[in-house]
């Protein structure tokens, strides 16, 4: 790098068959231990790509201090340079990452000169940087998904995948304790970089950046992953040729399919991978956004050209109210995000409202959300609404959730749009769907104090009585109209086009 520090790498060239090259290149550049990548490198190399892994500044091999996020534009830079200079690049490169490696494909790819650009990026379940991580976009904190994460990749030169594992064995309340910023006393190890975390400001990161950007990109993403909607996001507002790939998957993609994926779902992303890099390096790919999504509990891949209108759910109507049009949200006794079972006795701890059973089967593909006519006793107010689908039977399984932090006057209605995300999935005939209200979402999200302190330190916690009016308050699906046949599309296809 540019102040001497030395970064290692795996590089893998392709088979005697391909020549001598020079060939097309494949960075991936990745914290999570680049050995971990050496089948991945096979795979590109017997496809006729040089493919080569780092470890990022600080972790394992590589020199210098771990500070995520902070030096991935300028090291991805420097080592595009590198590559570019080497008898085996072709000098077009396209980087590629999942997760944080994603960040760091995109880091390079909207920073620097030219020389310390790629030519494509392919930015599977991206994280989009420290801010984007730590809390959605309307401020709640995602407490759970960054505790992980920190435990066992923070400050430290290798990971340890079970940190916070182990420490929630020792201590099944860690996530409970007060303040939050105190976290790494119950994990008992250093975690310097902790409490910066929670100072990141969201507005000025990739997904905005992307904007001015004029290379082609591939965001893949899973409807089931934390990141599915920033993912749409960057794709959303991508300035270059943009395709988008979203499957019935979770953070690992096909290697964690959701109970709604199907046969049809489960793709060679591999071949996928380097069909698209080859026709992105020839400019072969129009220069237009396109996207497609498996929708879940079918076999079917549908484009995301024409997606519908959304179809406006009032509740009292649509939606009937079975409890809790007035609640308490209780941060002592929150709504909880790891399970689904919601309480039959004792006082309201959100507003519970059902539809009938579908007369018919529903298709979803597109955004959901929520717009609530809702009173709090407190201006400091957490937002959540999760949709739920009841199958015949009754099993629950969560569709969408959203959660938005509000500052309005104490008892005084007040106008609140929750965006619940993007949703692809077919409903069966006589699923119900449930709605639910209410302002926790833990250990997934931060509990609000209610006291109008920051939730990272505050130490004291309030109870909050909340009224949800029906008048004025409703539930918006992008429902398939049943006239409507969608176009089966191979999705290999539709993005290398």
């Amino acid at each position: 790098m540019s102040d001497g520090v030395r970064l290692t790498a795996d590089l893998c060239l392709p088979p005697e068959d391909f020549g001598d090259g020079p060939f097309p290149a494949v960075l991936i550049r990745t914290p999570y231990d680049r050995r971990r990548h050496r089948a991945e490198l096979r795979a590109w190399a017997s496809l006729g790509f040089a493919a080569m892994a780092q470890d990022v500044r600080g972790r394992y091999a590589s020199e210098g201090r771990w500070h995520p996020y902070r030096n991935e534009e300028a090291d991805g830079a420097a080592t595009l340079r590198w590559m570019r200079a080497q008898p085996w690049c072709a000098g077009k490169v396209v980087a590629h990452g999942s997760s944080y490696g994603a960040y760091c494909a995109l880091a390079a790819a909207l920073g620097g000169t030219a020389d310390g650009r790629p030519d494509a990026v392919i930015a599977a379940v991206p994280a989009l940087g420290a801010a984007e991580t730590a809390r959605e976009a309307d401020g709640p904190e995602r407490l759970l998904a960054r505790a992980g994460w920190w435990a066992a990749h923070g400050d430290r030169r290798t990971s340890d995948e079970t940190a916070l594992e182990r420490a929630l064995a020792r201590d099944p309340h860690l996530l409970d304790r007060l303040p939050v910023s105190d976290f790494p006393r119950g994990l008992r190890r250093p975690l310097p970089s902790w409490a910066g975390l929670w100072q990141q400001a969201r507005g000025c990161g990739i997904a905005v950046r992307g904007a001015a950007a004029a290379l082609p990109l591939l965001a893949v993403g899973g409807t089931r992953d934390p990141f599915r909607d920033d993912t749409v996001d960057l794709w959303r507002h991508w300035g270059g040729p943009a395709r988008l790939l979203m499957g019935s998957w979770g953070h690992a993609l096909t290697a964690s399919p959701g109970p709604e994926a199907r046969p049809e779902h489960r793709l060679n992303l591999g071949a996928l991978y380097a069909r698209w890099a080859r026709a992105a390096l020839a400019g072969d790919l129009a220069g237009d956004r396109r996207g497609v999504a498996a929708l879940g509990n079918s076999g079917w891949w549908a484009s995301l050209a024409d997606l519908p209108e959304p179809t406006v759910h009032p509740f009292g109507t649509g939606l009937r109210l079975l409890r809790g049009a007035g609640f308490q949200a209780d941060p002592e006794r929150p709504l909880r995000s790891d399970h689904l079972n919601v309480p039959e006795t004792g006082d309201a701890d959100r507003c519970l409202l059902v539809t009938a059973p579908l007369a018919r089967p529903m298709d979803l593909l597109g955004r959901a959300e929520a717009r609530l006519t809702a009173v709090a006793d407190t201006p400091a107010a957490d937002w959540l609404v999760r949709l739920v689908a009841l199958d015949p039977r009754g099993t629950a399984d969560p569709l969408a959730t959203g959660i938005v932090r509000r500052r309005d006057p104490a008892h005084t209605a007040a106008g609140i749009t929750v965006p619940l995300g993007f949703v692809a999935r077919r409903l069966a005939a006589g699923t119900r769907l449930r709605l639910e209200v209410g302002g926790h979402h833990f250990p997934a999200h931060a509990r609000n104090p209610h006291t109008g302190e920051d939730p990272v330190t505050a130490t004291r916690l309030l109870p909050s009585r909340r009224s949800v009016l029906l008048e004025g308050s409703a539930l918006s699906l992008p429902v398939v109209p049943a006239r409507h046949r969608f176009a089966r599309v191979d999705p290999a296809q539709e993005i290398c086009r």
